[in-house]
């Protein structure tokens, strides 16, 4: 197994937010992992897009995405899964509703490598 870097690791990344609108809504989204939890990603949604006007962070295991990239996975308020070669999609279930998020599996997995990656002491 890899060492886990000491740094924190963030991936700006592009998603896009799926409606029944046949024109997708391709968003700004931040992929954090901290070293002081290292179970842990953390999908960082812009402050736009809640009504309190306040960024929306959703802390969830690694072990979920990692798995989610190759079959479901989850079955509570995060639901992971690939769609086709090329995309992944994360569903998140809150009091207020589902969203339903696609992801290039690409940027995914290059953002969980950089979590296992040894402490180069320095982050993007």
């Amino acid at each position: 197994m890899s060492a886990t870097t000491t740094a924190p690791v963030e991936e700006r990344v592009r998603a896009r937010v799926i409606t029944d609108d046949p024109l997708y809504r391709a968003i700004p989204v931040a992929l954090r992992f901290l070293p002081a939890e290292p179970l842990a990603v953390r999908i960082v949604f812009p402050a736009g897009l809640s009504p309190e006007g306040t960024e929306n962070e959703w802390v969830f295991p690694r072990a979920l995405l990692e798995a989610g990239l190759q079959a479901p996975s989850g079955s509570g308020d995060i639901r992971v899964w690939p769609a086709g070669r090329v995309q992944a999609v994360v569903e998140f279930h809150s009091p207020d509703g589902v969203a339903v998020v696609q992801f290039d599996i690409a940027a995914l997995r290059r953002f969980l490598r950089r979590t296992h990656a040894p402490a180069l002491g320095v982050t993007r």
